[in-house]
C-alpha cells in the first residue's frame, strides 16, 4: 500500500493461528479488528521472503537445520489462511533440530525483560533454545548438529527492539562456526523514515549495539548486510549470509502486520508510536503497559493532573506482569487517536519533564541506553526546543544515510 492511502487495520491471528496465548478485549476497536477484504487484498501484494519456499527450499534439503523464529514467522497459504515457517518446513520435510527464541520466547508470550528460558515448543515437540537472558548467542556445542541457521522474525525499525540485537549475536555465531545464515526477509511497518540521534559507541548495550539512529529505515534482510558489510561482526569476521528478498515491496509502503511482533505491541498505531513513546521507559513515565492502549497512551502519578485531564490505572495483564506505577492513577494522554507520524515526536518527552513534580526523578539510567547518548537527557533538562535538538541529529543522519545506500534491497 502506498504511503498517504488508508492504512490496513491490524489482524488478530496470534492465539488461532499458532495455538498460544489469550485473546484480548481491545478497547480502541477501530484500529484492531479485523476487517475486510481490502486488508487481504493489500497486504498479498507483498511477497515476503518466507512465502518465497521455492527460492529456499532447494538451498536446505537434506540439511539440519536452526530456525531464530517466534510467533510472528508465519506464512500466508493459497487459503489466505496462516502457517506457522515451523509447521511449513516440516510439511515440506526439512529436518528442523532445534528452535531458537529471543525476547518474549518462541511463541512471544513473555514480558518485556523476562528471562526466556530453554525448553520444548509443546506443538511441535521441538527443543527451544533460548536467546534471551544470560544467553544471547549460541555456542559451538550448541550449534553442533547445524548446518544451516534461518532467521524469520519481524522487526519495527527501531534501534531499541532487540531483535535486530539477537540478528547481531547470531551472525556472530555463523561467523565463528561457519554456518550460513539464511535471512527471510519481511517489510519493515516504519520503514519510510530516517531519525534520532546516532547511537555514541560507549553507550552500547542489547538495546543499542551499532551506530545508527533510533529509527533505522532498514528491513531485517537489509540490516544483516549492514551488519556484515560494516564489520560489526569484529576481527574482520563476515558471516556467510543470504536474504531471500521480498517481491512488490518499497519503502514507502505501509505495511499492517498479520500478528502482533511482541506482547505490548497490539496494533498497527502502537508500531508507529513506539519509537517516539520508547523513551518513557528510561523515565518515571509509564507508556500504557498494564493497560489496552500498550504505546499508545503515556503517564504518571507524577505528572501535573492540572494540566492533564486524561489518566488510566495500569493493571498486571499478559504481557505486563508488573507495569510500572501498577494500581496507580496516572495522568497523562491518550494518543491512540492521533495522527500518523513518519518522525520521531520529542514533543511529548519535553511536556512531560516540564509537567512533571519532580524533575530530578524523571529520568533513570536507562533512558541513555535508549537514546544511545548523554546529549538528548542533557538538551532537555536544559530547556532545548524539539526542534533544537532534532537540528543536532542532522550531521548524523546524513552520513547514516549514505552508509545506508549501499545495503538496501529495496527502493
Amino acid at each position: 500500500m502506498i504511503k498517504g492511502l488508508p492504512k490496513i487495520t491490524f489482524l488478530f491471528l496470534l492465539s488461532g493461528i499458532l495455538s498460544c496465548g489469550n485473546s484480548r478485549k481491545e478497547n480502541n476497536t477501530e484500529s484492531q479488528t479485523l476487517s475486510s477484504e481490502k486488508e487481504q487484498t493489500e497486504n498479498t501484494e507483498i511477497t515476503i521472503g518466507a512465502n518465497k519456499t521455492q527460492a529456499y527450499l532447494p538451498l536446505i534439503k537434506d540439511k539440519r537445520i536452526g530456525l531464530i523464529g517466534n510467533q510472528t514467522s508465519i506464512i500466508k497459504t493459497e487459503k489466505g489462511d496462516y502457517i506457522h515457517l515451523v509447521d511449513s518446513l516440516l510439511k515440506h520435510d526439512i529436518q528442523i533440530t532445534k528452535v531458537f527464541a529471543p525476547e518474549h520466547g518462541f511463541r512471544g508470550t513473555a514480558d518485556a525483560g523476562e528471562v526466556v528460558k530453554d525448553g520444548t515448543d509443546t506443538k511441535t515437540g521441538l527443543p527451544v533454545v533460548s536467546l534471551y537472558g544470560e544467553n544471547k548467542k549460541p555456542s559451538a556445542e550448541v550449534l553442533e548438529d547445524v548446518d544451516i541457521l534461518i532467521f524469520d522474525i519481524q522487526d519495527v525499525g527501531a534501534r531499541f527492539y532487540t531483535y535486530i540485537s539477537t540478528l547481531h549475536y547470531i551472525m556472530e555465531a555463523c561467523a565463528e562456526n561457519n554456518i550460513p545464515l539464511l535471512v527471510l526477509d519481511r517489510p519493515n511497518p516504519n520503514g519510510s523514515y530516517i531519525d534520532g540521534p546516532i547511537l555514541e559507541k560507549e553507550h552500547k548495550s542489547f538495546v543499542g549495539m551499532h551506530p545508527i539512529p533510533v529509527v533505522h529505515g532498514m528491513t531485517i534482510g537489509e540490516y544483516a548486510q549492514m551488519i556484515n558489510g560494516e564489520n560489526w561482526l569484529g576481527n574482520g569476521s563476515k558471516c556467510k549470509l543470504q536474504v531471500i528478498k521480498m517481491e512488490n515491496y518499497d519503502h514507502s509502503m505501509a505495511y499492517s502486520l498479520p500478528v502482533k511482533p511482541s506482547p505490548n505491541l497490539p496494533n498497527d498505531k502502537s508500531i508507529n508510536l513506539y519509537p517516539s513513546l520508547c523513551f518513557f521507559e528510561g523515565t518515571n513515565v509509564n507508556a500504557g503497559r498494564g493497560t489496552s492502549k500498550q504505546f499508545q497512551v503515556f503517564g504518571s502519578p507524577f505528572l501535573d493532573n492540572e494540566y492533564y485531564s486524561y489518566s488510566y490505572t495500569p493493571q498486571p495483564m499478559d504481557g505486563a506482569q508488573n507495569p510500572k506505577h501498577k494500581g496507580t492513577e496516572c495522568y497523562g494522554k491518550d494518543l491512540s487517536k492521533s495522527p500518523e507520524l513518519n518522525s520521531i515526536n520529542l514533543e511529548w518527552l519535553i511536556e512531560a519533564y516540564n509537567h512533571t513534580s519532580s524533575k530530578d526523578e524523571f529520568f533513570n539510567q536507562f533512558f541513555t541506553k535508549l537514546a544511545g547518548t548523554e546529549k538528548l537527557q542533557q538538551q532537555i533538562e536544559e530547556g532545548l526546543s524539539a526542534e533544537e535538538i532534532k537540528k543536532t541529529w542532522q550531521t548524523g543522519l546524513e552520513e547514516y544515510r549514505e552508509m545506508r545506500k549501499k545495503y538496501l534491497l529495496y527502493k
